[in-house]
C-alpha cells in the first residue's frame, strides 16, 4: 500500500475559554468542523420540553450580519457543503463540512449565530410549526414508539423517560415565562467555556489554528456551567412488558457508576459482540437459523450511567426460543469477561481503528474527534477504556435485564467459544508473479495525480432471470459476513440490484481489493450450504419513512421499474438456477485509482469472473416521455412526494446549465416551501444522477398537507425560475460557474465522489473523460443557456416523473403501468 502521510494534531484554548482540537491531514480534500455543546435536552427546565432542541433550529434562522442568502445554510449549499445539526440528551452538535477555499465563510457564520441569534418571536412561531410537524412524524414513527418501550422499565423519573421533541403545546412562545427561560438557558450554555470546537482538514495546523481563533473569538467568553446529574437509572427491580415487535428481542442494561472512558468501551464491546467470524455469538445464532443480524447501540452515556440495548434481529422461523438467544448471549458475555485483558483483540483494534482512519471523511473525522474529545486520534485502547469495560461487563447479568425475568432455557449452554480470528484483509496480500492483460470490458481510469492508497470499482452483471429478485436477496445476505470484514479493513462494499443489472461496488483503501473480490465471487457463485437453508426464513426490510423509501426506490421507477419484483417463495429457489443465471450473463466494470500492482492482482481475480465480458453494455437510458405519475403505497399516514426533471439534451455542456440551475433553485426552494408556507420537516431540492440520466430532483413530506396542495406549490416555484435566473448579476452566475468549475475536477473531488460521478456518466453514455468535460463546459456557460433549460424544464422536454406515496391528484399525469 502507498505510504500514507500521518495526521497531525493540536490543542489549545482560547481566551474566552473554548477548547480546540485541531486535525491536519494531508490526504482529505475537504475541511469540517464539529462544534459541541455541552447541554442538550436533558438540561432543560422540565416546565418546557423541546425547549434545547427548539433553540437548535432558532441558531439557522441567521444573524443581523449574516441573514437571508448569507446566512449559514444557504452559504453551505452555494458551496456545495453539507450541514447538519443534533440535538442529544447531554449535547448539542453543530457540524458540516466544506471545500477549503469557503470554509473559514461557513466556520465565521456557525460562531457569529451561535454568539448572536436572531431570536425574533415572529421566527419562533414560523420555526415551532417545522418542529410540531416533526413531532407527528417522530409520534407515528414504530422505530420511535420501540425506544419509548426499551426505556420504559426505568425509574419514571429519569429524564430518559420523559418527552422531549418539543411541539406547539409544549413550546408557549408568546408567554414570557417561556421566554424567559429560553433566554436563560441560551445564556448558560451558549458560552465559550461550555463549548469544545474540533477542526479537521489538509489546511497546516497554522492555518486551522488562525481560523479556530478567529471565529471562535466571536463566541462569548465565560465559565463552565456545571450540570446536575441525573437520578438513579432504577427505583425499583425492572418488570416484564410484552414487546411490542415480535420480529426482534432485545436486552436492556442499565449499567451505573462506570468509570473511566465509557464509550471508548462500547465501541471495542460491540466490534467484537457483532462480529459474524466463527465462534463468535451472531455465527452461532445464525447456524440455528434464529437471527438475521445483531447489534449493539448505546442509548444513554453521561456521568457514569449506561444504557445498552443489545438487539437481535428474528429470522421469520424463530418463534418462541427468545430465552435460549438471552441465554447464549449472556453465555458469550461471560465468556468474553474471562479474558480480562483482551490483548490479542486489542492489537487488531488498533490495526482496523487505523485502517478506518484512512478512509473517513473530513466531517467523519471532526465528529469523532468531537465525540472523543482530547483524545488526538488515538486508536490504541486506553487503559480508561478498559476500566470502564471491565465495571459494563460486571453488570451484564440475568438479572440486570430491564425488560426480564429471564426464563431459563432447560439445556443450558454447552457452547465451544473462540474470541474472533485475525481479519486477513488488514494484511498485506500476495501479488501475482506474471502479469495478466487488463480485461476489454474493464475501463480503469487513473486520477490526475499519482495514486494514493484508496480506490474505487464497480463490476456490474447483466442478468436475465425470472428468479433474479429472489436470487440477488439470497446472495446479498451471503455477503453479510464478508461487508463487515471489508468494513474493518476501510473497504465498503454493497452489492446492488438495478433493473436487469446486478453491480458489485468496492470503495475504500486499495490493498485488499482483490482478495475481497475473490472472495466474493466464491460467495456469489458457490453460496454456502448454510445460505441455501436459510432460504425463506428472512423478513422483508423494515418500513421507511415515505420520502426515504421514495428515495430508494426512483432509480428502479426511472426505468420503467414501477412495480418491486414480488418476494415469492424463496424456499423454492435451487443452485441449478443459478448456475444457469451466471452461464448467460454479461458484465462490464469501471475502476478509479488503482495503482499497477493492485490492477495486476485484480486481473489474476478477473480471470475467474462469472458470465461473458461485454464491450457494449453501457448505452443510454432510453428517455421519458410526458408526466408520468408512479404510486407507492407506504405504511404512514403523512403525503410524500418525489418530482424528478431529467435534463434535456445530450450534450455536457446541457449537463452543465441543469446542475447550475439546481444549485440557483436549491435555497429558494428550501425558503419557499419549508419556512414560508411550511409544509413540513422534509423539503429539500438538487442536481441527481439517477441510473445514467441526470436531473432535478425536488422532495417533500408534509404530515397535513394535501398532496395536490404540495404539486401545487412545487410547480408554481418553477414558474418563477425565469425571475430568479434574471434576478442573477453577470458576476454572480459567474462566480456560481467557477466555483462549481473548482469543485469539478479529479484532483479536488473525494474518490468515492469522483467514481459515482464517472460510474453514473458511465452507465448515461459518456466517456471516461466525462468530469474533465463537465470541468470545461461550466466555464462556457452563459445566461441564455440557463433560459434555455428552464424552458425545457417547463416543457417537461425530458419528460417529468412524479412518485408518491397517493394517486395522481389530476388527470394530467400518465399513470405508471
Amino acid at each position: 500500500m502507498p505510504d500514507v502521510a500521518p495526521p497531525e494534531f493540536a490543542l489549545l484554548t482560547l481566551e474566552n475559554g473554548l477548547r480546540v482540537q485541531l486535525r491536519h491531514d494531508p490526504r482529505l480534500k475537504r475541511a469540517a468542523a464539529a462544534l459541541r455543546v455541552a447541554a442538550g435536552s436533558h438540561d432543560v427546565d422540565p416546565a418546557w420540553p423541546g425547549l434545547a432542541h427548539f433553540l437548535e433550529h432558532l441558531f439557522f434562522l441567521g444573524t443581523t450580519r449574516y441573514s437571508g442568502d448569507h446566512a449559514l445554510m444557504p452559504f453551505v449549499q452555494r458551496h456545495g457543503g453539507q450541514l447538519n445539526a443534533s440535538t442529544r440528551e447531554r449535547t448539542t452538535d453543530f457540524f458540516f463540512e466544506l471545500p477549503t477555499e469557503s470554509f473559514p465563510g461557513a466556520l465565521e457564520r456557525l460562531c457569529e449565530m451561535l454568539a448572536h441569534p436572531r431570536l425574533d418571536r415572529q421566527d419562533q412561531l414560523r420555526e415551532r410549526e417545522v418542529l410540531h410537524a416533526e413531532f407527528i412524524a417522530w409520534s407515528r414513527d414504530p422505530q420511535a414508539r420501540h425506544l419509548q418501550w426499551l426505556t420504559a422499565p426505568l425509574a419514571a423519573n429519569h429524564p430518559l423517560r420523559a418527552f422531549h421533541a418539543g411541539n406547539r403545546y409544549s413550546l408557549p412562545v408568546p408567554r414570557e415565562a417561556f421566554q424567559h427561560s429560553l433566554l436563560a438557558f441560551y445564556q448558560r450554555f451558549y458560552q465559550a467555556a461550555q463549548m469544545t470546537l474540533s477542526l479537521a482538514g489538509p489546511q497546516p495546523l497554522e492555518e486551522l489554528r488562525a481560523l479556530a481563533e478567529k471565529a471562535g473569538g466571536l463566541l462569548r467568553p465565560g465559565a463552565a456551567s456545571p450540570r446536575l446529574p441525573s437520578p438513579p437509572l432504577l427505583d425499583q427491580p425492572p418488570a416484564a412488558i410484552e414487546p411490542a415487535d415480535p420480529s426482534r428481542l432485545n436486552l436492556v442494561f442499565a449499567c451505573q457508576q462506570i468509570p473511566g472512558d465509557s464509550a471508548s468501551a462500547v465501541d471495542f464491546l460491540t466490534t467484537w459482540l457483532v462480529s459474524a467470524q466463527p465462534g463468535g455469538l451472531l455465527a452461532e445464532l445464525q447456524r440455528r437459523g434464529l437471527v438475521e443480524a445483531l447489534s449493539l447501540t448505546p442509548l444513554y452515556d453521561f456521568d457514569g450511567q449506561v444504557v445498552l440495548n443489545i438487539e437481535f434481529k428474528l429470522t421469520a422461523a424463530c418463534q418462541q426460543p427468545r430465552a435460549l438467544i438471552s441465554e447464549l448471549c449472556l453465555d458469550w458475555l461471560e465468556f468474553f469477561q474471562s479474558h480480562d485483558d483482551w490483548q490479542g483483540l486489542c492489537d487488531e483494534y488498533h490495526l482496523l481503528s487505523q485502517r478506518r482512519q484512512l478512509v473517513r471523511t473530513a466531517l467523519e473525522l471532526a465528529r469523532r474527534d468531537s465525540e472523543h474529545f482530547g483524545q488526538g486520534g488515538a486508536t490504541h485502547v486506553s487503559a480508561e477504556a478498559l476500566t470502564a469495560l471491565r465495571a459494563i461487563l460486571g453488570q451484564l447479568r440475568a438479572d440486570t435485564i430491564l425488560h426480564g425475568p429471564l426464563i431459563r432455557s432447560e439445556a443450558g449452554s454447552d457452547v465451544k467459544w473462540r474470541l474472533p480470528q485475525r481479519n486477513r484483509f488488514l494484511r498485506p496480500s500476495r501479488r501475482p508473479a506474471q502479469p495478466v492483460a487488463t480485461p476489454a470490458c474493464l475501463d480503469i481510469i487513473s486520477t490526475a495525480q499519482p495514486p494514493g492508497h484508496e480506490a474505487c470499482l464497480y463490476l456490474r452483471w447483466r442478468i436475465k432471470s425470472a428468479q433474479r429478485a429472489g436470487l440477488w436477496r439470497m446472495l446479498d445476505h451471503s455477503l453479510a459476513k464478508l461487508r463487515e470484514e471489508a468494513s474493518q479493513a476501510g473497504v465498503q462494499l454493497a452489492f446492488t440490484s438495478l433493473g436487469d443489472d446486478w453491480q458489485l461496488r468496492l470503495c475504500g483503501v486499495q490493498d485488499p481489493m482483490p482478495a475481497l473480490v475473490e472472495q466474493a465471487l466464491e460467495n456469489l457463485v458457490h453460496p454456502a450450504p448454510e445460505i441455501w437453508r436459510q432460504l425463506g426464513q428472512l423478513n422483508a426490510p423494515a418500513p421507511l419513512i415515505p420520502i426515504r423509501e421514495l428515495l430508494k426506490r426512483l432509480p428502479e421507477h426511472s426505468l420503467g421499474y414501477y412495480q418491486p419484483p414480488s418476494r415469492g417463495r424463496d424456499e423454492q429457489l435451487q443452485a441449478p438456477a443459478l448456475q444457469r443465471l451466471w452461464h448467460t450473463a454479461r458484465w462490464d466494470g469501471m475502476a478509479l485509482g488503482l495503482t499497477p500492482a493492485t490492477t495486476q492482482a485484480l486481473n489474476v481475480v478477473l480471470a475467474k469472473m462469472p458470465g461473458h465480458a461485454d464491450t457494449s453494455l453501457c448505452q443510454p437510458p432510453l428517455p421519458l416521455h410526458g408526466r408520468t405519475w408512479s404510486q407507492v403505497p407506504t405504511d404512514s399516514g403523512e403525503q410524500a412526494l418525489l418530482l424528478f426533471c431529467p435534463a434535456a439534451g445530450e450534450q455536457i455542456i446541457d449537463q452543465a446549465a441543469w446542475q447550475l440551475l439546481a444549485q440557483l433553485c436549491q435555497s429558494p426552494f428550501y425558503q419557499r416551501m419549508r419556512v414560508e408556507l411550511q409544509l413540513g420537516y422534509a423539503v429539500f431540492s438538487g442536481f441527481r444522477q439517477v441510473a445514467g440520466r441526470p436531473g432535478l430532483l425536488f422532495g417533500v413530506q408534509s404530515p397535513s398537507t394535501p398532496m395536490a396542495e404540495i404539486l401545487e406549490h412545487l410547480q408554481a416555484f418553477l414558474h418563477t425560475l425565469p425571475a430568479l435566473v434574471r434576478a442573477q448579476s453577470g458576476n454572480t452566475l459567474n462566480e456560481q460557474c467557477r466555483d462549481l468549475a473548482a469543485r469539478t475536477s479529479l484532483s479536488d473531488m473525494e474518490l468515492s465522489q469522483a467514481a459515482e460521478s464517472l460510474w453514473q456518466a458511465r452507465l448515461g453514455g459518456h466517456s471516461s473523460d466525462f468530469i474533465e468535460q463537465l470541468r470545461k463546459a461550466f466555464g462556457r456557460l452563459r445566461s441564455d443557456a440557463l433560459q434555455q433549460a428552464i424552458g425545457q424544464l417547463l416543457e417537461a422536454q425530458a419528460g417529468w416523473l412524479c412518485l408518491a406515496n397517493g394517486p395522481a391528484v389530476d388527470e394530467s399525469w400518465q399513470v405508471a403501468q
